[in-house]
């Protein structure tokens, strides 16, 4: 269960931090105002509270194994909401990412 728990605090961070950006993104460089960049101040300030809940104690670890999570997050965003097609090296480089985050957070330690 703990590393259930953990894979979905992985996704409610990225959903956050992803979501903020794209809200910067839009209030800003869209022009669409700043309720849009207050909703990303809001979305950004819950990004940092997710990790929290973390159930690994060491903050670098949680930090480092979330840059993989954030980094096929944003292809995956991207192909959403902006219509982005990854390439087989952008798939290629995210399972890569995810790899790293299964051996940061999960490998069996003594």
């Amino acid at each position: 269960m703990t590393i259930a728990r953990s894979l979905l605090l992985f996704v409610l961070a990225a959903l956050a931090e992803i979501g903020g950006a794209w809200l910067v993104w839009q209030g800003w460089r869209e022009h669409r105002g700043l309720w849009w960049v207050a909703a990303a101040v809001l979305a950004l300030g819950a990004y940092g509270f997710v990790a929290t809940f973390q159930p690994d104690p060491h903050f670098g670890r949680i930090l480092a194994a979330y840059g993989g999570v954030f980094v096929a997050g944003s292809l995956a965003c991207g192909v959403l909401v902006d219509g982005f097609r990854p390439d087989r090296w952008d798939v290629a480089g995210a399972v890569i990412c995810l790899i790293g985050v299964a051996v940061i957070m999960y490998a069996p330690r003594g």
